[in-house]
């Protein structure tokens, strides 16, 4: 959290039925006061997909919902999971009844490729819903590792690896005590 003096003071007007609702969902939500909640507003609107570049690299999740009985659809899905393979860390796969699955695919990489796949997903026939969410991802951690890598010290970078459904799914190396 910043410090005070790092704080910039503003008002804002709001009419009296939608502070009264904002007001409930503060409390609802177990914030301290109208300021927090505000800045978690923000920052969830600032990190919607169409505020962000699409050069930039982001880690997030697709969530879909489909309708698994429509002519080869599950079989369509998972090629385009193959075909951005370099991208996706993991993915669950839910039942939800009869007719209905859900998956998240979790996602890391460049924000215009995802939005590729997202958009490809989205507009398969048989898909009831897609969305792609997604965060920053620590652009002062990821020159860290891409130094050590340059230096030829893979110790101390993070290996990540895709693995099969129940596995951890990365592993980390570090540098030993000599």
């Amino acid at each position: 959290m910043a410090d005070k003096e790092d704080l910039t003071r503003f008002g804002v007007a709001f009419p009296t039925p939608l502070i009264e609702q904002f007001d409930q969902y503060i409390e609802e939500q177990g914030y301290k006061n109208r300021s927090e909640a505000f800045r978690d507003l923000v920052r969830k609107t600032l990190l919607q997909p169409s505020a962000l570049q699409s050069d930039q690299d982001v880690a997030g999740t697709i969530v879909m919902v489909y309708d698994h009985h429509i002519s080869d659809l599950p079989i369509r899905l998972m090629e385009l999971q193959h075909e951005a393979h370099h991208d996706i860390i993991s993915n669950m796969h839910v039942h939800l009844n009869h007719d209905q699955c859900l998956e998240v695919i979790a996602v890391r990489g460049n924000l215009g490729r995802l939005r590729h796949l997202h958009q490809q997903i989205q507009v398969q026939k048989g898909v009831l819903y897609a969305e792609l969410s997604v965060t920053y991802v620590d652009e002062l951690n990821k020159l860290a590792h891409a130094q050590s890598r340059q230096d030829g010290n893979p110790d101390q970078s993070l290996d990540h690896h895709n693995q099969g459904a129940g596995q951890h799914g990365h592993s980390h190396h570090h540098r030993s005590a000599e």
